[in-house]
């Protein structure tokens, strides 16, 4: 499959074990190569999130959170429409690697880098596939200091089952290539300066998922 164009519009999937759809988020192009797609989105992008998960972000309540992951567990969950707020988001996601490297910016520049543990990319024609594995790191913009995130999460997704056991093994290995990249100011580290220095193309408008086809609004997996 051809790669994609800087400034092109493509469409980043969560899609769980059973071939449904978790996730939506419309990202545009920055840079495409073997070494990794860089996606990037601004506020105003569109996407589509579970229901419960959206009303988790919009009441800051982490117990919501919870029973989206429940629902995960069960298979019955909705998707509705969301648009990214607040941050420009720069995403670093290497076609093989169990994680992506994120950059959150505000008006002061970089606020913090994000490394996002989920599956390798599977390229699709409107873009590529993953699917978020719950644990995250979060690393200071200079790089000196990082603290694991959501690993309560973690443990609650694995005895859901979401996250099998292979996933897991696949999971800490991530973790310590991410560590060392860190460590070494390799992968993306080593152009930090370049990626902190990144800034939203102004000529981009805010990229917008396609229409979902009818009927693909509810989303409710058998089994999972």
């Amino acid at each position: 499959m051809r790669g994609f164009e800087t400034g092109q519009t493509v469409v980043r999937r969560d899609v769980h074990r059973s071939g449904r759809v978790w996730s939506e988020q419309a990202l545009r192009v920055v840079d495409d190569t073997g070494e990794a797609l860089v996606t990037a989105c601004a506020p105003g992008a569109q996407a589509r999130w579970p229901a419960l998960y959206a009303q988790a972000r919009a009441q800051e309540d982490r117990s919501v959170r919870t029973e989206a992951f429940d629902a995960m567990a069960t298979g019955e969950w909705e998707l509705e429409g969301a648009v990214w707020q607040e941050t420009e988001l720069l995403v670093w996601k290497p076609p093989t690697a169990w994680f992506s490297v994120n950059a959150f910016y505000t008006s002061g520049g970089l606020r913090n880098w994000y490394v996002n543990f989920e599956h390798p990319t599977r390229r699709t024609t409107n873009g590529f596939d993953s699917f978020d594995l719950t644990v995250d790191l979060v690393v200071d913009p200079d790089l000196t200091r990082w603290e694991w995130k959501d690993e309560d999460e973690y443990a609650h997704v694995r005895r859901l089952g979401i996250v099998t056991d292979a996933e897991h093994q696949a999971v800490d290995a991530a973790r310590d290539e991410v560590l060392t990249m860190l460590t070494e100011r390799s992968g993306p580290f080593a152009n930090a300066e370049r990626w902190a220095a990144w800034r939203w193309e102004p000529a981009w408008p805010a990229p917008c998922l396609p229409q979902p086809p009818p009927g693909e609004q509810r989303v409710a997996p058998k089994g999972g």
